[in-house]
């Protein structure tokens, strides 16, 4: 009787181990826990690429907790995090969708930050995707029709190059001027040789000429500022008498003084034009008499 109770105390015992372990294992699964050791962070992503609740979620590429909850919201997916409360996230922290391996999972990594101040558990925060294997060999596959159209460019233009370059005219034309190159360069150097002493002479009158008219500006510049300020003296006298023509002009055409008023007197003009008739019509009458028997007068006097 003692031996059958031993018996059922220890497949009771077996039992109950086996559903603690059951539990435990069943809560390190699904990452239950009995007492709240995680905090709950809400990240707002463009784009999650096949992420899914349970996923990891890894702080400097140690798993620190799980996605809980996903939900799609204003073009953009809403997604709630339960991070290890011992890990420090600072308001700086930043969150990334990653390739978990390269059977394709996903996981949320978390760079903890540097700032100060804690980070704000209350507020939506903002995450990014970072670009995986599939997403890569997607482009790839978008750009190949692109890449094929540049290698053939490419082809096209190596091809053309090609030609060009194996031009049997091209290359003998390269190669006469080349040896003209060549041969100008070698008559350069014998020029510059023969009249090494002629530059060197010419270098240093230049040099001997520069100090020549150092010496004249310093000897002279007493003699110079003179002169330019007679320069500056005449030239505004220059101009005080262009102003005085100027005003004598228009009181000519004004008619201010005696020369304007005869000049633009019309009265006047008449006159003289008068004038200067009868004197040509007396001279020719004048004139006619002298030819014949002399001057006549015929006045009478009283």
């Amino acid at each position: 009787m003692k031996d059958q109770r031993k018996s059922e105390i220890r497949v009771g015992i077996t039992v109950l181990l086996g559903i603690i372990v059951f539990l435990w294992i069943l809560g390190w699964a699904k990452n239950f826990s009995l007492t709240p050791t995680d905090n709950s962070v809400t990240v707002k992503f463009d784009n999650i690429s096949g992420l899914e609740i349970g996923d990891a979620v890894t702080v400097n590429g140690l798993r620190k907790g799980f996605v809980e909850d996903i939900i799609i919201k204003n073009r953009g997916v809403v997604v709630t995090l339960k991070v290890d409360n011992k890990v420090l996230l600072k308001e700086d922290a930043t969150f990334a969708v990653t390739m978990l391996d390269l059977m394709g999972g996903k996981k949320v990594e978390i760079d903890p930050g540097s700032s100060e101040n804690e980070l704000d558990y209350n507020q939506v925060h903002t995450g990014v995707f970072q670009a995986d294997i599939p997403l890569v060999l997607s482009m790839l596959g978008s750009f190949q029709q692109d890449f094929s159209s540049t290698i053939s460019d490419i082809k096209i233009t190596l091809t053309s190059l090609n030609n060009y370059l194996t031009d049997k005219k091209l290359n003998e034309d390269i190669k006469s001027t080349m040896s003209n190159l060549s041969e100008v360069t070698q008559k350069l150097n014998v020029l510059i040789d023969e009249n090494r002493t002629s530059l060197k002479q010419l270098t240093t009158n230049a040099a001997q000429l520069t100090e020549e008219a150092k010496t004249f500006l310093e000897s002279n510049k007493e003699k110079m500022n003179t002169s330019l300020e007679d320069l500056q003296s005449l030239l505004k006298n220059s101009n005080n008498l262009i102003t005085k023509l100027n005003k004598f002009t228009d009181e000519l055409e004004t008619k201010q003084n005696n020369l304007g008023k005869i000049i633009y007197d019309e009265n006047f003009y008449n006159d003289l034009s008068q004038s200067l008739k009868q004197l040509n019509e007396l001279t020719k009458m004048i004139i006619e008499q002298l030819k014949d028997d002399g001057i006549k007068i015929d006045a009478n006097i009283f």
